[in-house]
């Protein structure tokens, strides 16, 4: 499974994830990219879609893209604070659902 970590996630969290294969936006050159774009881009490459961005289920018809989208919900992007929600991440990934976005916390 190939996961993406939007551009505002600490690049570092990418070590939680063993056993995955896992690059961040800015690796693969889209950062700045808007959210549609960028999620065309990642369906065609990624499987699973990991931001923060809480709007981004409203903002777009996720259901036309076939990629999962995971919602980090923690008191910030700090890695400190992000590094919580990783057991949570891995335990719900296998079940997943592509067009669909799934809210994680700690």
């Amino acid at each position: 499974m190939k996961l993406i970590l939007d551009e505002c996630i600490d690049r570092r969290l990418a070590k939680e994830f063993v056993g995955y294969e896992v690059k961040t936006v800015p690796q693969m050159g889209w950062a700045g990219i808007k959210n549609g774009q960028l999620l065309a881009l990642v369906e065609a490459e990624f499987d699973v879609f990991i931001t923060v961005d809480r709007n981004l289920s409203f903002q777009q018809n996720l259901p036309q893209f076939n990629i999962a989208v995971v919602v980090l919900q923690a008191s910030s992007n700090r890695l400190a604070d992000l590094k919580p929600v990783v057991p949570n991440i891995l335990a719900i990934l296998a079940n997943v659902v592509k067009g669909k976005a799934t809210v994680v916390s700690a």
